[in-house]
Parts: C-alpha cells; sequence; structure tokens
C-alpha cells in the first residue's frame, strides 16, 4: 500500500516499450518524457501544499489532455437477420437445442422454431451456422476500457471476444453528460455500455461521513446507475450505504481496509469487487479477525486528506491524481509497504475454513454479489510470471502504456522475495475463496478489470481462470450471461436466448458445455442484431494492432476525462 509521497518518487525511465517491433520509438520516447514532467507537478504539488498550490498544478494537468467534444453515435437500425441450423444453448437448464432458425427483427429475437417453420422475410440476410452454438453475448462487469486514451480500439477488441455488453467501473461527471448526450464512442460496432457510475469516491471527495448524503444527491442527480467507493473508511463506508439506501442507488467497489465484510454485506454493498480487494476477505476468513481489522483500519492505504478540499480544487485535482494513480494502480502490490504485507500473510496464517464458509453464507443470503476478476488478481500477484511479457495483448498496446506497465512489473520484481511468496500463495488461495464462494451460492459475474492497456486481461483468460478455480463451463456461461441479466435486473431484455431478448449473440463452433475454452472459439457475434462474421471480427483486431503499432488515433480519439 501507499501513500501521497509515493506519487512523486522518481524512478528511472526508458522506453522498453519501444523494444517491440514497428513501434514508433519517437512517440515512445514523448511519453516518457511527458510522464517524468507530470511527476515533477506532482512533487511540487505534495512538497508545498496547499488548496491553491493544487488547484494551479492541476490546471496545468489539465492542459496536458485536452478534451474535444466527440461527435454524437448511436447503434444503426439493423436489416432483419436469420441464424439457420443452430443448436441452441439454454444458459438455465445446459440444455441443447439443435436444429433451429433464429429470425431477428428490429435489433430483437422474433421467432425461434425449426428451419422449415419460419417463413420468408423480405430483405433478410440468411447464415447457415449448421454445426454451430449460439449463446448470449458475453457481459465484462469490471472493465475501464471508456477510461482509455482512445477507447474505440479496446472496445473493438472487445466486441472481437464475444462481449457484447460491460459495466463501466470508472465514471466522471463528463462521462455521464456524454452518455446522455450519445456522444461516447458506442455503436453496433460496440459492446452496449451497461451501466456507469459517477466519480470514483475516494477521501479526495468526501471527507468526512456528513458528507456522504450531498455526494450521493449529486452523483444521483448527474445519472449515475451507481456509487462506486474506493480507498473509503469503514465509517465512510456506512454512511455512503445508509445515504444511498435513502435514494435508491447502489453502492459497489471495494471494502475499505479494517472492516468487516459481514457487516459491509449486511449494510447493503450491492457487489465487492476483486474479492476485496487487499486483505479485508482474508482478515474477515481468519481466526484474529478482530486484531488485523483493528490494526487494518490504523493504517490505511490512501490517507484522508488533513483539511478539507473545496469542491472547486477537488475538480481541478481529479484529472491530475486520476492520471498519476493509474500508473499505480497498474499493479497496487508493486508498491505495498513490507508491514501490509506481513499483515496479508498474518492473515493467511491465521485462516479459519468454518469462519470463511460462515462469511461466505452470510454474503449468499445477504444477495451481495462478487466479481472476482482472477485475471486482475492474478496479474497483479504474479506480475513477475514470464509469460506477461510476451502476452498475446501486448501488440495491442499503445507504447506509453506498455512502457508504465514494464516499469510496474519492474518495480514488482524488485520486492523482496518475502513478499512475492505472499502474493503467490495469494493467487493459490483467490482460486479457492472463488470456488467457496461459488459452492456456497455467493451470486458471481465475470469481469477483467481491463481496459486493453495491460497484458494478460482478456475475458478468455478470465474464463480459464475460473475453470482453474473449479467453476463448470456452464456456471462460468451463466456468470457471463444470465447472472448480469438478474444484477441490472434485466431479465426480460438479455441473459438468454430466448424471444423477445435483445439480439446480442455469439456463435461458436464448438459446444462450450465441453470445454471452456470453447467460448473462445467465436465464429461471429450478433450485437443489436447487425452480425459481424468472423472476417470481420479478424479486421478489427488488425486494426487494433494497426492503432497500436502507429502510435496515432485510428478509431476514436478523444477522452473521457474533465
Amino acid at each position: 500500500m501507499f501513500n501521497a509521497y509515493h506519487l512523486a518518487r522518481p524512478r528511472k525511465v526508458g522506453c522498453r516499450a519501444c523494444e517491440l517491433s514497428e513501434i514508433k520509438a519517437q512517440a515512445c520516447n514523448e511519453a516518457v518524457a511527458k510522464e517524468a514532467s507530470m511527476r515533477r507537478i506532482v512533487k511540487v504539488i505534495i512538497s508545498v501544499g496547499g488548496v491553491l498550490t493544487l488547484a494551479v498544478g492541476a490546471a496545468v494537468a489539465i492542459a496536458y489532455w485536452p478534451s474535444p467534444l466527440p461527435p454524437p453515435q448511436r447503434v444503426a437500425a439493423a436489416p432483419p437477420l436469420r441464424i439457420d441450423n443452430v443448436t441452441v444453448v439454454d444458459v438455465e437448464t445446459g440444455g441443447l437445442t439443435p436444429h433451429r432458425s433464429i429470425l431477428i427483427v428490429n435489433g430483437k429475437i422474433a421467432r425461434i422454431a425449426g428451419v422449415d417453420q419460419i417463413g420468408e422475410v423480405p430483405g433478410v440476410r440468411r447464415i447457415d451456422a449448421a454445426g454451430q452454438y449460439v449463446v448470449p453475448g458475453y457481459n465484462n462487469m469490471h472493465s475501464h476500457i471508456l477510461g482509455a486514451d482512445h477507447p474505440g480500439a479496446g472496445l473493438a477488441l472487445m466486441l472481437a471476444e464475444g462481449v457484447t455488453g460491460f459495466r463501466q467501473m470508472s465514471g466522471s461527471e463528463r462521462l455521464l453528460k456524454l452518455r446522455r448526450e450519445g456522444r461516447l464512442p458506442l455503436n453496433e460496432n460496440t459492446p452496449e455500455l451497461l451501466e456507469t457510475p459517477g466519480d470514483l469516491v475516494m477521501p479526495l471527495n468526501i471527507a468526512s461521513t456528513a458528507d456522504a448524503g450531498a455526494l450521493v444527491t449529486s452523483q444521483k442527480r448527474q445519472g449515475a446507475d451507481f456509487i462506486k467507493v474506493g480507498a473509503t473508511t469503514p465509517p465512510l463506508l456506512y454512511a455512503i450505504l445508509s445515504a444511498a439506501r435513502k435514494q435508491g442507488i447502489p453502492v459497489v467497489g471495494h471494502l475499505p481496509e479494517g472492516i468487516d465484510p459481514v457487516l459491509a454485506s449486511r449494510n447493503g454493498i450491492h457487489s465487492i469487487e476483486h474479492l476485496g480487494p487487499g486483505d479485508t476477505m482474508w482478515i474477515g476468513c481468519s481466526e484474529k479477525k478482530v486484531a488485523l481489522m483493528e490494526e487494518a483500519e490504523r493504517h490505511p492505504s490512501v490517507p484522508a486528506p488533513p483539511f478539507p478540499i473545496p469542491e472547486f480544487a477537488q475538480k481541478l485535482l481529479e484529472p491530475l491524481v486520476s492520471r498519476v494513480m493509474a500508473r499505480r494502480l497498474l499493479n497496487p502490490a508493486a508498491f505495498e509497504k513490507e508491514e501490509d504485507v506481513r499483515r496479508l500473510q498474518a492473515a493467511f496464517d491465521s485462516y479459519d475454513p468454518q469462519q470463511c464458509r460462515a462469511l461466505a453464507q452470510e454474503l449468499a443470503r445477504n444477495g451481495t454479489w462478487m466479481v472476482p476478476t482472477l485475471v486482475r488478481l492474478r496479474t497483479q500477484y504474479l506480475q513477475d510470471l514470464p509469460e506477461y511479457r510476451i502476452d498475446p495483448a501486448i501488440p495491442y498496446l499503445e507504447p506509453r502504456a506498455y512502457h508504465a506497465w514494464t516499469e510496474v512489473a519492474d518495480i514488482f520484481a524488485a520486492l523482496p522475495e518475502s513478499s512475492r511468496q505472499t502474493f503467490r500463495e495469494g493467487y493459490g488461495r483467490s482460486l479457492a475463496l472463488t470456488a467457496l464462494l461459488a459452492d456456497e451460492g455467493v451470486p458471481m459475474m465475470t469481469g477483467t478489470d481491463g481496459s486493453y492497456q495491460t497484458p494478460g486481461l482478456s475475458m478468455g483468460q478470465e474464463f480459464r481462470e475460473l475453470a482453474r478455480a473449479g467453476l463448470s463451463p456452464l456456471k462460468i456461461l451463466q456468470m457471463t450471461t444470465r447472472d448480469p441479466a438478474r444484477f441490472l435486473g434485466r431479465t426480460e431484455t438479455m441473459g438468454s436466448v430466448a424471444v423477445g431478448k435483445n439480439a446480442d449473440l455469439v456463435l461458436l463452433s464448438e459446444n462450450p458445455l465441453s470445454d471452456v475454452s470453447n467460448f473462445e472459439r467465436i465464429t461471429g457475434v450478433v450485437r443489436s442484431g447487425h452480425y459481424h462474421s468472423q472476417e470481420e471480427l479478424a479486421l478489427m483486431r488488425r486494426r487494433s494492432f494497426q492503432f497500436a503499432q502507429s502510435a496515432a488515433p485510428l478509431l476514436h480519439n478523444f477522452s473521457i476525462r474533465s
């Protein structure tokens, strides 16, 4: 865990990203120089202090990232589509119904019947899917794709891997405004934005429990679908949960250090991300729970400011803090203090399986959802694995993003061996905890915590890690289709292949219930009635690759930042 001074800590920089073939060295070196300049700005802000200095520094930072207003976009009307000879997968029961035809009209499933039972429809496009399987589109329920510098390339990659819907987990007042105006880079060639929050709740924008009501009111008025909490404190989280409950808006996110997960669940947190993250769930499973919780609360990862920050200064400061912290959030484990790692190890050493099972049962009773994001935990705890240096995602990363990731990877590799051993143990335990939660009926969903700016965070990899945890292919398929629909309260329009549902579908060449690897054998994707063939999906990947290699805007080029 880190404090504010880590943000300005000098690091040796070098353009390792440019070791990749065909990536322009000039663009990468400019990115390195910009980051070094930004680090100097943060150091001045931290050392000088004071609201005026913060505001001035943030104003300088904003100048680095101009935000032109993007043009309006929408999902175009789709012509009628008919998919013939396909096997329909029932995600509820695992049943298979072969030799079906699916008629799609106006972006909805109009009819499912035998091939000979559907009459001719004028202007219909017919797809012969003999030997193929159809499932609902996948949903990535923890994504940060709209926070990327150029989200268009990542959105295309998401669709190419079968994702037709996503929950954005980092928002802003500007993002909410762009959504209202239809100016986000979303259309029939991208997944659908299912939900998004306003600004992440952090010590920067809430100094006391008395501010909780005003914060919730403000974000709800802006159009947030939920409140996302980050590094808060137990009293602040309870205050936010209380205020949000009165106003009918869900709260999701991170459990603060020092909180009892049971109490957070009973007080109504709607979904917990990343199995905590950190040590919160592990302390909840520990025989030494009370002592470890007290110690954790005394040492928060992000201390609150020593004085209240006026709202105008918060707005100016947020883009700067977000930009600099984004690098740290590539892997928080790389910046953990040794005493915090020792506390995590103490929780592991005092693990009580019966207490952990009781905790899982409590979450299930309260309807508290969990989004494990195992790929996020794996890249966090096992970042020194050689495989991440040759990950298939690397060619699609922009030079600056790859440089930032390799720099953090080097920091992680330099941690004491004892810390890295604790993290290795932590990932194995994360797999076991995920299996326990599933066994006890805790509702769960798939998510990656990615924005296509780091290796190792694809949905295919998440599916494989869930299988490693012991979950069946049907369970994983439910987590990415049926269960997001239940979580969102949209079972009438999504989550299964049925008449009346949105025509967001994935076609597969092999039975997904036989092996989770078949989830990635995609032969086509239907997004709101628009069919994307295997060749068209490959073209999307190629264009994303070209974008990364050129380090120049090829698809959408705008920022959602204020």
